[in-house]
């Protein structure tokens, strides 16, 4: 139950996300990937909301806190970089870039992203759920492939 925990609230995590909570759940942990999937999954969803919603009043603030001010500036930038093509594709480029499991990509980017273009917070919020359920679903898959390889047996043992 407490490696549940785990793996639920480091899907949570920015940056970790589902793309450090699977591979823990199933390689360190040994819990089934169907369970695994589906903790993480609901896990990465708990802060989605709240960016949405307040994204952009944290924001805000940080740029006018001078201790935060390169968190600010280095989070500004990220959201710069893909402000353009999720402008243009909206609802696919949420999509896509929440779906690839990369790092500087995810959950909490694309909510950020979403909030601070002022997309629909419904409709971001059901994107940003697709692109989840896409990147579980492809961190799970590569997981159970990979679980009885020799590379990573050799790790987990």
């Amino acid at each position: 139950m407490l490696e549940l925990l785990k793996v639920f609230l480091l899907s949570a995590v920015p940056i970790i996300e589902q793309r450090g909570s699977i591979p823990l759940g199933i390689f360190a942990y040994d819990i089934h990937p169907l369970i695994v999937f589906i903790v993480a999954f609901l896990g990465s969803l708990l802060p989605v909301p709240f960016i949405l919603f307040f994204f952009n009043y944290i924001f805000k603030w940080l740029g006018k806190t001078k201790l935060l001010k390169w968190f600010y500036d280095y989070i500004d930038r990220k959201v710069k970089k893909g402000q353009g093509k999720l402008e243009k594709y909206e609802k696919w480029g949420l999509i896509i870039f929440v779906a690839i499991p990369l790092p500087t990509t995810g959950l909490w980017t694309g909510s950020a992203v979403a909030a601070f273009l002022q997309m629909d917070k419904k409709k971001s919020f059901k994107y940003v759920f697709i692109g989840g359920l896409i990147s579980a679903t492809v961190i799970t898959i590569i997981c159970v492939f990979f679980k009885d390889s020799f590379l990573i047996s050799w790790f987990t043992k």
